[in-house]
Parts: C-alpha cells; structure tokens; sequence
C-alpha cells in the first residue's frame, strides 16, 4: 500500500491565518491537525491541535495540573479566547522540526514511521512540489490493521 492510495484532500491553513479560524476548523471538521502551507502552497509545517493546545492553556496549569481543579469550566472555555489576535506563524514551535512530507510512492511503513518519529498525526502527501493531500493516522490504521 502506498501513500496514493491512502492520501485523502485535506484543508490547509497560510501562516497568516488568525489562531481562532484555524481552531475552528480544527473543531468543526473534527481534524487532528493541519497542514500549514507557504505563499506557494507548499507544505511548510504540520500544526498538531495539541499544540493549538499548548498555547491557548496557560503553562502554569500545564505544568501544575492540581490548578485546573480550582477552575470552573465557564472559566475555563475564556482559555482559548486568549490566542485572540495570534496567527498561524504563532501557534508553531519556535524550533522547526522535520517537516512530515513524503511523495505518492511511500509505502505504508514509510509513513508510519515519518509519523512516529515527528509526532505528527498525519502526513503531507507532495508530488512534484503539489500538494496531494494527507494521510490521517486514522486513515492509515484504517486501512493496515486487520479487522
């Protein structure tokens, strides 16, 4: 099996996106992730929700959990209104990893690899320098675990 055969169409989001349409489209369309793309359309980084997470949740209760028992939960849904005016640009890692991209003619154990090493819930799928679309992990433990 090979990423052609696994690639589906997958929404992207430009560095200039505002943080709160990117957590939209996160939650309406139940994603994972996203695709970042350059003013090219080029894959230019794999934006986890988590780490739309990480930044909409204040670190001291990151790195304390027991404070989130001292919270209610209307207070707690203002959380995310904090990335306010943030961009795309500023949801991602200071630090650029490697970027989850690989051509139509990965095999299956090619990207689950690519997965596993980048943390990444899915894979830009580029042929040419065109973007494809993406392979879920979803979509990949779909189709190679037997049922």
């Amino acid at each position: 099996m090979r990423a052609s055969d696994l690639v589906v169409p997958y929404p992207t989001v430009a560095l200039s996106t505002p943080a709160m349409d990117t957590v939209h489209l996160l939650a309406e369309a139940d994603l994972p992730g996203l695709i970042v793309v350059d003013g090219a359309g080029a894959p230019f980084a794999v934006l986890p929700g988590t780490q739309v997470l990480r930044l909409a949740v204040p670190s001291y209760f990151q790195d304390d959990p027991n404070l989130t028992h001292l919270v209610d939960e209307a207070a707690a849904d203002v959380f995310i209104r904090e990335l306010g005016a943030r961009t795309v640009r500023e949801l991602l890692p200071p630090q650029p990893h490697e970027l989850p991209v690989v051509p139509p003619d990965a095999t299956a154990l090619e990207i689950a690899a690519l997965m596993a090493r980048t943390r990444s819930p899915l894979v830009a799928v580029v042929d040419g320098g065109t973007l494809l679309g993406a392979v879920t992990l979803h979509g990949l433990l779909d189709r190679v675990v037997p049922t």
